[in-house]
Formats: structure tokens, sequence, C-alpha cells
């Protein structure tokens, strides 16, 4: 087998299990919106929807806790350092418990702060408050199975991602049925179903730990795990990675705070719209994470033409991906928003805008493929750079263009992803150049 079918073979062997997790992911919320959405009063599913909401934007702006052990594990595997692999895992985990616990501990304003600017009616925002204090629970575990698929993906193994996820997902749903169509719960039911299940997960993800330290030997090193200055490297590419994730959450939320604005209907129909961009994310983030674990790998044994056979090998793949999706939005696109609401105002709405999400794919995909990219080579500060650099042109865009209504909004996103995904293009030929190559 050549050097490049088996760099595209193992790009495909790392992301279709990380894929297939996570269309699991929307099942869920299916279920939970048909528990609660059979309820007698539609207040328990606003706050489940509102609740759910929540924890999805607090969640993901830790998940630098999952990316930066990804970057940091498969340099360290590509090194051959052992001690370096556990002593990571025990880092990463000691720091995603203690952050945690202070969400449990001063999670209660930060909750109140985000249903005050979700805005959500006064009964459901209550019953969301509810249902966020029992999830906040759940923190210390969530954050320690982020660390722990990040660990498992550093050396290339994906198939902890479907394990734990399939798992979480299984037991979630099992006990949604179980305390609010068994026992008669409401919201609340839904809330502890989703604790329970992440520390059954996280139960599984130790085991599968356990399993793994035996194979690598020896022991975790105590000084490395209790100095602080041992966490330097940790702490610097997770800085970065927070910054960078909070400028996508601020962007998707303004985004997201402009098309409300312009009333319910445009409100609707760019959600719906924004469905089609997370199914696309489903097939590239798969690909991303590959690339995260190969190149992460060449960055540590200084094997630069490995290092250029991922890339090459995760951008087709990608790159197939963004054009079947966009063939797909641009042949089948009316069919799916007709699938996704029956409200003939939001669907007129969401086929008025529909070319911008037909020609995202092929745009969004560079973004996607190079924080892949960056990640392994653990160059934060780029993609945190991209960020910015992208906001900085998307926001005077959206300005200028206002008199255009939601068409303005459209492109003033668009072109902060074409932004992003440029900064990220010419930052990527400059370290291919002066850093990534053949030495």
């Amino acid at each position: 087998m050549s050097s490049s079918a088996s760099a595209h073979r193992r790009v495909w062997v790392l992301a279709w299990p990380i894929i297939l997790s996570n269309i699991t992911v929307p099942l869920l919320g299916l279920v939970d919106t048909a528990v609660v959405g059979h309820l007698p009063d539609s207040r328990y599913l606003a706050a489940v929807t509102l609740g759910a909401t929540l924890f999805g934007f607090l969640y993901w702006g830790f998940g630098f806790l999952r990316m930066g052990t990804t970057g940091l594990t498969s340099q360290a595997v590509g090194r051959g350092d052992d001690e370096g692999v556990r002593n990571l895992l025990g880092q990463s985990m000691l720091l995603a418990l203690a952050i945690g616990f202070v969400l449990i501990l001063a999670g209660g304003p930060l909750v109140e702060l985000g249903l005050w600017l979700l805005d959500g009616s006064t009964e459901a925002s209550t019953l969301a408050s509810e249902y966020a204090r029992i999830r906040l629970w759940s923190a210390p575990a969530v954050l320690t199975n982020y660390a722990i698929l990040g660990w498992f993906l550093g050396q290339q193994n994906s198939r902890v991602t479907l394990i734990i996820l399939v798992l979480t997902n299984a037991v979630n749903i099992l006990l949604d049925l179980f305390f609010v169509v068994g026992l008669g719960m409401t919201s609340d039911g839904v809330a502890w179903a989703t604790v329970i299940a992440d520390y059954s997960a996280l139960s599984v993800g130790l085991w599968l730990v356990s399993r793994q330290l035996r194979r690598l030997g020896g022991r975790f090193r105590r000084a490395r795990l209790l100095r602080l200055d041992a966490y330097a490297e940790l702490f610097q590419v997770n800085a970065n990675l927070f910054v960078r994730t909070l400028g996508l959450l601020f962007a998707t939320a303004f985004f997201t705070a402009q098309g409300a604005a312009q009333g319910d209907t445009v409100l609707a129909a760019n959600a719906v719209l924004l469905q089609f961009i997370m199914l696309t994310s489903y097939g590239l983030d798969g690909f991303a994470h590959a690339a995260e674990a190969l190149t992460g790998h060449a960055v540590g044994r200084g094997r630069w033409q490995e290092f250029a056979q991922a890339v090459r090998g995760a951008t087709r793949f990608s790159l197939l991906t963004a054009g079947a999706a966009a063939l797909a939005f641009a042949l089948g696109g009316h069919w799916l928003i007709a699938l996704l609401t029956g409200l003939p105002d939001v669907r007129a709405s969401a086929n008025e805008y529909l070319p911008w999400v037909v020609v995202m794919p092929l745009i969004a995909v560079w973004s996607y493929l190079l924080d892949g990219v960056f990640i392994g080579a653990t160059a934060i500060r780029e993609m945190r750079n991209s960020i910015f650099i992208g906001l900085a042109v998307y926001l005077p865009v959206w300005w200028l263009t206002q008199p255009l209504g939601n068409h303005g909004l459209w492109l003033a996103f668009t072109v902060f992803t074409t932004t992003r995904s440029a900064v990220l293009i010419a930052y990527y030929r400059h370290y291919r150049r002066w850093h990534w190559r053949d030495t």
C-alpha cells in the first residue's frame, strides 16, 4: 500500500467513529423534545429547550479540555513519551474536575445570567432555572469526559468516542422515558436523566482509561500533577483555545440576536438553516479530529512528510464531504426545509435565504480542516487570531449591509467564515514553507 493510500486509510479509520457518534447527538434532542412535548403544558418543553441551549453554549466554551488534550497527547505519542502521555491525562482530568466543581459552586449566577440573555417567558425561565441547577451537578463528569476523549483521540483511538457517546445517549433516552413517562416527572426528570447518563459515561470512560494505563505501564508523577508550573504548556494551549471559542460563541450569538431583531419568522428561518450547517459539521468534524491526531503524531516525531500526507488525506475527505453537502442542499434543500418546519411563513423565508447555506460548506470546510491541523500542531494562537480577524471584518460588514435585512446578516456571516478560512490558509502556507517541511 502506498504511503498516500495508507494516510487516507488512517484518516478514514479515525474519522468514521466520530462521524457516527455525532449522528447520535440529534437523536437525543429529538427524544427529549418528543417526551416533554407530550406533556400537557408547553412551558416544560420551553424550559428544556432554554436549559439545553444554555448548557450547549456553556460546555462548548470548555471544549478546549478536549482539543488541547488531543494536540499535546498526540505529540507526546509521536515522541514515544509514554510518561508524558500518562501525565497529560492526569493534568487534564484534574483541570477538568477543578473547573467542574467551580461551576457547581458558582454556577447559579451564571445560569441566571444565561437565562436572562435567552429571554424566555417567566414561567419557562423558572422551570429552566430548576433544570439548569440540576444539570450543573454533571459538570465534573462532562468536563472530565472531554479530557478522556481528547486523550484517547490523541492516541489515535476514536472508537472510544463512539462507545462513550452512544452509551451516554442510550442511557439518557431510557431514563427520559422512565422518569417522565414512567414516574410522571417533567423537565426535572429530563435533567436528572442527563446527569445520571453523564456519570455513567464517566464510569465507562475511567474503566477504559485504567485499561490503557496498564498498557502504558508506569505511574503518574505526583510532582508533575501537583506543581503549578508543570501545567504551563497545558494552560497556554487551553487559554488560547478558550479565547478562540468565546469568539466563535460571540459570532454565533450575534447572528442569532440580529436575526431575532428582525422578527420571529426570520429568527425561525435562520434556526432552520443553521441546522443545515450543523449537519455538515457532523462529517467535517470527523475529518478535522482525524487531522488533529495524525498531524500531532507527525509533529511529535518530526516527520513532516507524514504531516503533509495526513493533511492531504484529511483535505480530500473534507472537500468531498463539503461538495456533497453543497450539492445536497442545492437539490434537496427545499425538501429538507419542509421536513424541519410546517409553518408556511418560515418555509418561505428559509427558502429565500437557502442559497447562502448552499455555498457555506465550500467556504467553511477550510476552517474546520485547518482548525484540526493547527490543534495537532498546537499552533493555537493562529487559530485564535483567525477568529478575531474574522470578527473585525464581520461586524463592519453587518453594519454596512443592514439595509439588506437578513440577506445582509447572512452576507456578513459568510464574509466572517471566508475571512477566517483565508487567514488560516495564509498561516498554514507560512508554516508549511518555513516550519512544517522535511528537514
